[in-house]
């Protein structure tokens, strides 16, 4: 009888000399199956088909870019108002004018100052000049009010400018 190992050595070698094309020996136990099976084409000898067409019916075209450069400049608003990103906003940038409520004012013969509290009660002091906002300076503080110009810029470089008036409110107003 055969053992293993005699019969791995005997289906490699008939793997082989099959891929090969070649005929493996009489003497071999597997020589009588290759009566059987059809010689293969050596490797060099391959038969050509006809080409591959691909058939779009209603797919799209696998090698077409999904975006085009017309695509993604298309359709942009010049007057579109685009953000500066100039990184972390620090301090009173934090606060859109909105968010804040004038509570007093204070003057004095160099300066003067604008005292804020947000939603919570937290105060804030202003001074002109202090940037507000994503876009915003405190150009101007009156006895009254004080005054926040925004400055916007479009795609097509217009600049916008806002006017935003914190009004001091009287006693019992809301």
């Amino acid at each position: 009888m055969w053992n293993t190992h005699t019969l791995k050595i005997l289906s490699c070698t008939f793997m082989l000399t099959v891929l090969c094309g070649m005929t493996p020996p009489a003497s071999t136990a597997m020589a009588a199956a290759t009566d059987v099976l059809e010689p293969i084409a050596p490797l060099g000898s391959v038969e050509k088909t006809a080409a591959f067409e691909y058939k779009l019916e209603g797919r799209p075209d696998p090698f077409v870019p999904f975006l085009t450069e017309k695509a993604t400049t298309a359709q942009q608003d010049p007057n579109e108002i685009i953000d500066d990103g100039e990184g972390e906003l620090s301090g009173m940038q934090k606060f859109e004018p909105g968010q804040l409520t004038l509570v007093a004012v204070m003057e004095s013969t160099s300066q003067k100052i604008a005292m804020v509290e947000d939603v919570t009660g937290k105060g804030y002091i202003l001074n002109e000049g202090t940037p507000i906002g994503r876009r915003g300076i405190v150009t101007q503080i009156d006895p009254q009010q004080g005054l926040i110009v925004e400055t916007a810029r479009t795609r097509a470089g217009k600049d916008i400018k806002t006017t935003v008036t914190m009004r001091l409110k009287k006693e019992g107003e809301q």
